[in-house]
């Protein structure tokens, strides 16, 4: 019998790769196999040209439900549960360092891991009815790991708040407080995504793999040293043949291409 890949990968012609958590009858919670398949297919990613842009979403009824609980309990001891969190917080900033764009396509829950996926992930489109918590205190273990992606989006007070109380929030909250970029209609999920991919593959993908480089690494760094970053990015920018032929065709009142 054919066993289930825990990731479904999909790409259409323009570039555009779906990413697709498989495991639906564990609400796509991350397990060591599907944390493996993942830092694979985003290395492959990584590597190939053709690649514009990547979309994550869910299978079944949930976006994702976080760490799966029982292998996490299974394992023998801290050394294993170390390697599991180092293994999940590097898939995160695999997504970071990917040179494209990152869309969390979301639906259902999206909690503790999760929700830390959601927050990794560039930008974020949800459905109404999605609903987000990093809820791992309601069980007496502080979702500390997923603290670091949503600390670097939402703001200070929005996500101590939910941190401590374990508590769900809709998505029209999760808006508000800048977790995801927009909620809408679940009936509309799918269009919205699909705007904004042909919004962004519109887009020269120099640009986009410099710009998204720099702003990443300036946010961690000091006013100065963040501006030092971005003169050396827009310079390196500046000298893309892209970006040479959009500039002169603005000037010359032309369409760039």
């Amino acid at each position: 019998m054919t066993e289930t890949p825990p990731l479904l990968l999909t790409r259409d012609a323009r570039g555009a790769v779906r990413l697709t958590l498989n495991r639906p009858d564990a609400l796509n919670a991350l397990s060591e196999a599907l944390l493996d398949a993942l830092q694979d297919t985003i290395g492959a990613i990584g590597a190939d040209e053709a690649a514009r842009l990547v979309i994550i979403e869910g299978a079944g009824r949930a976006f994702c439900a976080g760490h799966d609980l029982r292998e996490m309990m299974a394992l023998p001891d801290p050394a294993a549960q170390r390697a599991l969190f180092a293994k999940c917080s590097r898939v995160m900033l695999s997504l970071q360092h990917l040179p494209v764009p990152v869309i969390a396509r979301v639906h259902g829950i999206a909690t503790a891991a999760g929700c830390q996926l959601v927050a990794t992930c560039d930008l974020a489109i949800a459905a109404e009815s999605a609903r987000f918590a990093v809820s791992g205190v309601n069980l007496g273990l502080f979702c500390a790991t997923p603290s670091v992606a949503l600390a670097r989006n939402v703001p200070r007070k929005a996500v101590l708040e939910m941190l401590f109380t374990g508590g769900m929030i809709g998505a029209r909250e999760a808006e508000r407080r800048f977790l995801i970029n927009r909620a809408v209609p679940d009936g509309e999920l799918d269009d919205a995504v699909e705007h904004l991919v042909t919004n962004i593959l519109a887009k020269p993908c120099a640009a986009l793999a410099i710009g998204k480089a720099q702003f990443y690494r300036q946010t961690e760094q000091g006013v100065e040293a963040a501006y030092a970053t971005a003169s050396e990015a827009m310079a390196c920018n500046l000298a893309e043949p892209s970006a040479r032929q959009g500039i002169g065709a603005f000037i010359g009142r032309n369409k760039p291409r």
